[in-house]
């Protein structure tokens, strides 16, 4: 969890920067690193973000021990950063630099309870 919380903490200052593509990057990259830390405690853990989104829902997600919400809070990061990185339709706005750190702050929270309740 340390990769993810390091992550978020890069969001966060991306933004008092005013770099609103590094912020959706890094944002996701905190989902991407708590999700990948929960699939590692089960040895499920996978390289390819396709395959740690995948996994994530089925696993987590599918059997209720995660909530919907985040399964679509991941995918929607998942879409942000691959149009932000590899895309550049348009430039993050503020409000979705914002909304992108406030749900991966969220995401990173519900991971870290739910590893408290698997030890």
């Amino acid at each position: 969890m340390d990769y993810a919380r390091r992550a978020l903490q890069s969001a966060r200052l991306l933004f008092d920067d005013g770099d609103r593509v590094g912020v959706i990057n890094r944002a996701y990259y905190a989902i991407f690193y708590a999700a990948n830390a929960v699939l590692e405690m089960e040895g499920l853990e996978r390289s390819k973000h396709s395959g740690v989104l995948a996994v994530f829902r089925q696993k987590y997600v599918k059997t209720g021990q995660i909530e919907a919400e985040f399964s679509k809070i991941y995918g929607e990061a998942f879409e942000s950063r691959n149009e932000s990185d590899y895309q550049r339709i348009s430039f993050p706005s503020r409000s979705e630099a914002e909304k992108a750190i406030d749900s991966a702050q969220r995401f990173v929270e519900r991971i870290e309870k739910l590893l408290g309740e698997q030890k």
